[in-house]
């Protein structure tokens, strides 16, 4: 067996392994942090067993612990050493904070399915709730519509305000900030508003697009993150896309948000989505046959929301009719609901249009002669989404955009189809495209 490994893997996380004792059978490493401890475990921890076994012929126990010296320097040995605190008098015994009530205690880690698509977002996250302000200060979690941001950066609230309650954990959305924020100024409340996140020792702000075009929204989040992040406060936020992405965000705010680690989750995959089905039909205590759980994973690719919503519709139908669900049953009840069919009746020009918005970019630029990269891959995915959920042929679609001809078009295709396999993010905006475009239609 070899450890086949890329350089970033070794700088990231093999370099930072050291030997710190052994003993009988028994090899004792050290990492500077839990998250890298955790990480480690998971990825590393068997192959590295395996190859002291091609070596010694003999099995040993790997235990893998965090630094000593980082665990003094955090907490100084007693007996004599200086401190800065006279030894005569104890330190008050800090007071647990009052919980956040817009906080909901249902969101917790362990109730968060782990897959390939959100397994790095939820190390970190862990990562941040076990040590809140020491790494990955801020951090940005984005993703599209139902794939968990809410559950993870929640999760990191409940776990610090249950294993650390005398930090103060603040949690809000960026319209709830944005509109506390109006009431301030028409109350002349300011400095209270202020008081009240600047107090914080970890805040937590979902939905960050929101504060699109509100620039006197963005100046005072800006002057709380400078705020909060001098003084080693820790920051969690959440998007509904990459930073970048976003439109009227002061740049100066943006490289904030982008300062520490962002961390991207991805729609689930079928082994993914089918976990999740199964430990909610357990929690609901309904009995739903493998073969629909199946039918359903395959069928809604989308997103969790969407996934969860499928399944509470058949046990509804189930419960309320009295009827076991069956496969037919499931067929019938979910039959084009979220799974993107071909549909006549969605026009290309509505699907020009709403990737056009969503590049910010001209349904003038997306049917024209420009070859600039930022109008030719939108062009390119505008296409491949019109011959994927549409009955138009590649003649049809190459007239709409411009009069271009169909070997045009099959060549587009081919290169999105080819990028989405490698390019997580243009995998996502595709998905997201495709349902708006259908919410478009719906909503003429």
């Amino acid at each position: 067996m070899h450890l086949s490994l890329s350089e970033q893997e070794r700088i990231t996380w093999i370099n930072r392994i050291s030997y710190d004792s052994s003993s009988e059978q028994r090899l004792i490493l050290s990492v500077p942090s839990l998250f890298i401890r955790d990480y480690v475990t998971s990825q590393y921890k068997q192959t590295m067993s395996s190859l002291l076994y091609e070596l010694t012929g003999e099995t040993l126990d790997i235990d893998i612990i965090v630094s000593q010296e980082e665990t003094k320097a955090k907490h100084p040995k007693k007996g004599g050493e200086t401190t800065g605190v006279p030894q005569s008098k104890a330190l008050p015994k800090a007071q647990p904070k009052k919980r956040d009530p817009n906080m909901n205690s249902a969101y917790q880690f362990d109730g968060f399915i782990v897959g390939d698509n959100s397994a790095f977002a939820y190390n970190v996250s862990m990562a941040i709730a076990k040590n809140p302000g020491a790494s990955y200060n801020p951090c940005l979690i984005y993703g599209g519509v139902g794939l968990g941001k809410t559950h993870l950066i929640q999760s990191i609230g409940n776990f610090i305000q249950d294993n650390t309650p005398e930090l103060q954990v603040l949690y809000v959305t960026a319209e709830m900030f944005t509109n506390e924020f109006i009431q301030a100024i028409g109350e002349e409340k300011t400095p209270q508003f202020r008081n009240k996140y600047r107090k914080a020792d970890v805040l937590l702000i979902d939905d960050i697009h929101f504060l699109q075009k509100k620039a006197s929204t963005q100046e005072e989040m800006f002057h709380v993150f400078n705020n909060l992040f001098e003084a080693n406060k820790q920051l969690v936020f959440t998007c509904d896309r990459p930073i970048n992405e976003l439109q009227d965000i002061t740049d100066r705010l943006k490289n904030r948000f982008t300062r520490g680690i962002n961390v991207d989750l991805q729609p689930p995959d079928f082994e993914t989505r089918l976990a999740i089905l199964k430990r909610k039909s357990e929690a609901q205590a309904c009995h739903v046959s493998s073969d629909v759980l199946e039918y359903i994973s395959r069928s809604v690719n989308t997103n969790v929301r969407d996934l969860e919503a499928s399944l509470t519709k058949l046990m509804a139908y189930s419960q309320l009719l009295n009827k076991e669900i069956t496969l037919e049953i499931a067929q019938e009840q979910l039959k084009g609901t979220y799974s993107l069919i071909r549909d006549q009746s969605l026009s290309i020009d509505s699907i020009m249009r709403v990737t056009a918005d969503y590049f910010n970019i001209s349904l003038y630029d997306i049917k024209g002669k420009k070859r600039t990269k930022s109008v030719v891959l939108p062009r390119q995915i505008a296409m491949y989404i019109a011959r994927n959920i549409t009955d138009f042929s590649t003649t049809e679609i190459g007239y709409e955009f411009g009069g271009r001809d169909h070997t045009t078009v099959m060549h587009s295709v081919q290169r999105i189809d080819t990028l989405m396999k490698t390019d997580q993010a243009v995998h996502t905006a595709i998905q997201n495209l495709m349902r708006q475009a259908q919410n478009y239609k719906r909503s003429k």
